[in-house]
């Protein structure tokens, strides 16, 4: 059937036609009305024709589709056959191509293409290396056999039977094999020259992890043992059973015959880690380990980085709580195995401490944010380092002191936990200068608090040895600074970085504040100088209002510089600096300065350290170490600077206060009156201008009694007096015209008044004496009785004064009629010839 014919068949019907053939057919059977009878038996006809065409139709149409399905398929195969055969052709073109490439000469191929030969070359170069690796290969098998039997030899054994070389003969024969294979690949070279394979390193670690388990598998018994005595809680062994007690003392037997056999098998391996030890004791550490992990390393709350004190006292607890179990049981184990020397405890402690360095390692990097955790953090350390020290933990009875050196020392005490964190130089430094940060601030805060210059009223609660010596609230808060600062790192082990605390925090510290004194009293200095007075308006400001009801500034500079205010300036100034400079001499006596000040001077690198400093470099270069200065000695002198200069200025305030209120009666009892009338000699009075200094005297010393120390006290009260009683003499008697009966015995009352008032100011204070209050007036009133005395005494020291005796009979002479010999014989001339 063609395509067409196909297509006609299975094309939609035609309406119109089957219309008109159905027009035909009636017309053609049903001509007449008559005819209509047998439409019925003709449309059943149709019915029935109808059916079976439409199940022919049924039929042909799924007989149709099946064999457009399967034309389709075959279709399709063809097409593949066909594409397959195409592909086919183009490979076998190629492959004949490449065949005959192949077998032309290299000369005439093409530049990169290499021929059949070289092909062949290049697959048996290839078949060298898989040679190889599976010569790799091979050694790695037979190396992971040894290990295994070695392992299983060693389970092999009875609980009962002894651990000797011969217990472990496969583990070395794993040991001859990799020694072995290392020499046959030591003279392996490269392109970098005689480098070690990483086949050589696999079967070390190999061997290493071996013993390991070898260890582990005559661990079991040990560890099951201890737990059935509650290790690793406190022991109590004298209430174990025989058969707990005969267990742990057998498994931990063996473990130590395990380890003899290993110095001796394994005397040419690597060097010990700090974590290796006594076999048993390493095992017995391993369920510290546990908990310590499961308390200190998860998510529990017991891990938190601002609680480095809750793993330091867990470790130093068990220690401490294991400590009779290992001295009086393990102890006398070791001793039965010929382990004498070695300190049971003092090893057990040293086996826990990687924990604590493991801890540290991984919780310090994520501290270095956060100065204040860091600082505890190394503090709890230091403690915990100090502690185990109290207890008596040293290297010594341990195989730690066995262990490598740091920068090659034979031997050295044991460093502490903290030397995790300080021995490295960032960890180090990010911890300096978070306490550097935190001194700065807190001295700022010292300095600009409200009440930093006040004196303190109460007594301080950490006085000065030995000085009853008030002081300025910034004065004791910085001395309280400086001392924790010492507190802090006073435990440091290294005397490097004791030094450099010293220096990079404490002398700055001394030193800035030495600098404010002194910037202080060069600041009164140039407000109280005379220039400064002369200029109206300089100092001191106040409010006031103009004629005009305008407000103006008026600045008074007085208060600010004189009187009891300008002294309580100047005294808070001396007893900031005397505190300081006291607590200064204090601390370089102390045996930690005295320790840290003989190592900066004996160690030359110390020595370089510190002479880069100004404030230590004249001292270090002093090379008699017999020498009695101290760290603080320069900063000691200038602080003793700032006092002389604070006392110089004090003395030089109130005098020239006093001598300035003094003008006016001088000026009146010493200058001649030719209109006044002449006095008798019990007409005199004290005149009411010396009321004045005197009262201001007075008012200076009470200040200075309630706020100075008797020492600083009586220093400045005798330079006071000495310079008043020398401006009185000089004014009232040596330098003025004659002096009159009555003159003579208003001068010496007024003397004695002065001293009087001194002594009703000071009496008290010196201790009831009044030698000690007349020193400084001794020769005020003595000239105040020169001047006074008549009659035979008169003539007397007149005879001996202006006569040919010799000082020595002169002087005699004065103290049996005056009483004192302290002026000169020229004065004492010239005070009689003053008299009329």
């Amino acid at each position: 059937m063609s395509s067409s014919r196909i297509r006609a068949l299975l094309g939609a019907p035609d309406i119109e036609q089957a219309k008109r053939e159905a027009v035909l057919y009636l017309n053609a059977n049903f001509p007449s009305y008559d005819h209509l009878q047998g439409l019925d038996a003709k449309f059943c006809e149709s019915e029935v024709s109808e059916a079976e065409l439409a199940s022919n139709l049924a039929s042909s149409s799924s007989t149709v589709d099946a064999l457009i399905v399967k034309a389709k398929s075959s279709a399709h195969s063809y097409v593949e056959i066909a594409q397959n055969l195409s592909l086919l052709r183009h490979s076998l073109s190629d492959e004949l191509v490449d065949l005959t490439d192949g077998l032309s000469s290299s000369m005439s191929s093409e530049p990169g293409s290499s021929t059949l030969l070289e092909d062949i070359e290049t697959l048996h170069r290839n078949l060298d290396d898989l040679q190889g690796v599976k010569g790799y290969a091979q050694v790695i098998q037979r190396a992971l056999e040894l290990s295994e039997s070695s392992i299983q030899q060693i389970r092999a054994l009875s609980t009962s039977a002894p651990i000797t070389t011969s217990s472990v003969t496969q583990f070395q024969s794993l040991q001859v094999f990799v020694s072995n294979v290392a020499d046959a690949c030591s003279s392996v070279e490269d392109g970098a020259g005689k480098q070690e394979l990483h086949l050589v390193e696999f079967l070390r670690r190999v061997l290493e992890r071996t013993w390991v388990d070898i260890k582990k598998s005559i661990s079991t018994p040990l560890l099951d043992a201890a737990e059935q005595l509650k290790w690793p809680m406190t022991v109590d062994y004298a209430n174990a059973s025989t058969d707990q007690r005969t267990a742990f003392e057998r498994a931990f037997l063996r473990l130590l015959q395990l380890q003899k056999v290993s110095e001796i098998i394994l005397s040419s391996s690597g060097s010990r880690s700090e974590k290796d030890g006594i076999y048993p004791l390493e095992i017995l550490v391993q369920p510290v380990a546990l908990r310590f992990k499961y308390h200190f390393e998860g998510t529990r709350k017991t891990n938190r980085p601002d609680k480095p004190e809750w793993y330091f006292t867990h470790i130093l607890n068990v220690a401490h709580d294991q400590r009779t179990f290992l001295e009086h049981v393990v102890q006398l184990l070791l001793n039965s195995a010929d382990r004498q020397t070695i300190n049971a405890w003092r090893e057990f402690t040293r086996l826990l401490l990687p924990i604590l360095t493991n801890k540290l390692r991984r919780t310090v990097p994520s501290l270095l944010p956060h100065p204040s955790l860091l600082a505890h953090t190394i503090y709890q350390a230091l403690q915990f380092d100090a502690a185990l020290r109290e207890e008596g933990f040293e290297l010594d009875g341990t195989l730690g002191d066995t262990l490598p050196k740091r920068d090659g020392a034979a031997a050295e005490a044991w460093p502490g936990v903290c030397d995790i964190i300080l021995g490295k130089k960032e960890w180090f430094d990010a911890w300096m200068d978070g306490e550097k940060q935190f001194a700065d601030d807190q001295y700022h805060d010292i300095i600009n608090a409200p009440d930093a210059w006040q004196i303190a009223d109460d007594e301080p609660d950490d006085v000065v040895v030995g000085h009853d010596l008030k002081t300025t609230n910034s004065a004791r808060r910085l001395k309280a600074l400086i001392e924790q600062i010492t507190d802090r790192y006073s435990p440091l082990p290294s005397f490097l970085h004791r030094t450099r605390f010293l220096l990079s925090m404490q002398i700055p510290l001394l030193e800035q504040y030495s600098s404010r004194l002194t910037s202080s009293l060069d600041a009164y200095e140039t407000l109280s100088s005379a220039l400064v007075r002369a200029v109206p308006g300089a100092l001191g400001v106040s409010l006031g209002m103009k004629e005009d009801h305008s407000s103006s500034v008026n600045i008074e500079h007085g208060r600010f510089t004189s009187g009891v205010e300008g002294v309580q300036r100047l005294c808070k100034a001396l007893l900031s600096a005397r505190f300081i400079e006291t607590a200064m001499k204090v601390w370089g006596e102390d045996l930690f300065f005295l320790e840290l000040w003989t190592e900066i001077k004996q160690r030359p690198a110390l020595r370089a350290f510190a002479q880069a400093n100004s404030v230590l470099h004249p001292s270090t270069n002093q090379a008699d170490d017999e020498s009695h200065d101290t760290i603080f000695e320069t900063l000691i002198s200038r602080y003793e600077e700032v006092s002389r200069r604070s006392e110089d200025v004090i003395v030089q305030q109130v005098c020239a206060e006093i001598e300035l209120s003094l003008k006016p009666h001088l000026s009146t009892t010493t200058s001649p009156n030719p209109g006044s009338s002449p006095r008798t000699d019990d007409d005199f009075t004290l005149s009411q201008t010396l009321l004045a200094p005197i009262a201001l005297l007075s008012t200076h010393l009470n200040y200075m009694l309630t706020t100075l120390p008797p020492p600083i006290l009586t220093t400045l009260y005798r330079r006071v007096a000495s310079r008043l009683a020398e401006h009185l003499l000089q004014r009232q008697i040596l330098y003025r015209g004659s002096i009159t009966a009555v003159e003579s015995r208003a001068i010496r009352a007024e003397h004695i008044l002065w001293v009087e008032t001194c002594r009703a100011t000071l009496f008290q204070a010196f201790g009831g004496s009044r030698s000690r209050v007349e020193a400084p007036w001794s020769r005020l009133t003595e000239a105040g009785t020169l001047v006074d005395v008549d009659g035979e005494v008169r003539e007397k020291i007149t005879t001996v004064t202006f006569g040919g005796i010799d000082e020595d009979e002169w002087e005699d002479v004065m103290i049996q009629v005056v009483g004192s010999s302290e002026l000169t014989r020229e004065e004492v001339g010239r005070i009689l010839r003053r008299r009329e």
